[in-house]
């Protein structure tokens, strides 16, 4: 992969991160986005920053981004993924916890994945076939093997999402694992699973930009992910679980039991 790819999307990442600490600093103002969700002012300044410089360094590539001011590109088979500010209503709450989350897509494969967590100064990055970094520091994901000792983590969507509600599901783990986190940012969560500070993530109805730079940073990383029944997942898929692999075929039985059972609907 050309070197610049990876330059601008770090130096992206960063400078939209920066511009969010900064408005998160002096304070957010949200205005309603649907019946559930929000949308700040920064989610649409970070995107017109990240956007125009993709469109100028890469003219001919694709932007797909949340807040919908992509661009349709050329005829290069390269597609970006932007979340501008992956966990809004933390952000506008002023809860630390939210990211500036790039993907790239050749074809129809993930070529890499660049996560940036503003107040924490942590950089996640992850090439195919190059491996997992953060911070320049090599990541890998845990080495846990039992549910009894694995720390998971979930989003818990509004309605708006999906019909299919998470709580059966989340109170089956919590009886089975160490526990679960939930940092209201999925880009976080996969970050978070491919330094092995969790060993597992689950959850439904995200968009591509929610997790397409985390699932490059998980596979990286030397994790997997599927759908939650273990069969194979597209990044635009409506479902996902992803793992340190060691806990794989354990958490596909916990959920096939739970969605065999009708729990999950």
């Amino acid at each position: 992969m050309p070197k610049p790819f990876l330059d601008v999307a770090v130096d992206v990442a960063r400078e939209s991160g920066a511009m969010l600490a900064d408005a998160f600093a002096k304070g957010a103002r949200s205005e309603p986005k649907g019946r559930f969700d929000v949308v700040t002012e920064a989610d649409h300044a970070s995107e017109a920053l990240i956007v125009s410089r993709i469109r100028t360094e890469f003219p001919s590539h694709a932007v797909v981004s949340e807040e919908g001011g992509g661009h349709a590109g050329g005829p290069d088979p390269y597609c970006w993924y932007v979340d501008p500010l992956d966990g809004t209503k933390n952000f506008a709450r002023g809860y630390p916890s939210f990211a500036v989350s790039l993907a790239l897509k050749c074809g129809n494969e993930l070529v890499l994945g660049v996560v940036f967590d503003p107040i924490r100064q942590e950089l996640f990055v992850a090439e195919r076939n190059a491996g997992a970094c953060c911070n320049d520091q090599r990541i890998g994901v845990s080495r846990v093997r039992r549910l009894d000792q694995c720390l998971m983590s979930t989003g818990f969507p509004s309605a708006r999402r999906h019909a299919r509600m998470n709580t059966p599901v989340f109170h089956h783990i919590c009886m089975t694992t160490q526990g679960l986190r939930r940092t209201g940012s999925s880009a976080l969560d996969l970050s978070y699973l491919a330094c092995g500070r969790i060993d597992a993530f689950w959850d439904i109805g995200l968009s591509a930009w929610d997790v397409a730079a985390g699932l490059v940073l998980v596979a990286e990383a030397g994790g997997c992910y599927s759908d939650l029944r273990g069969g194979r997942v597209s990044f635009m898929g409506p479902e996902l679980l992803a793992d340190n692999t060691l806990v794989h075929d354990a958490l596909v039985q916990v959920f096939s039991d739970v969605l065999k059972g009708g729990m999950c609907r």
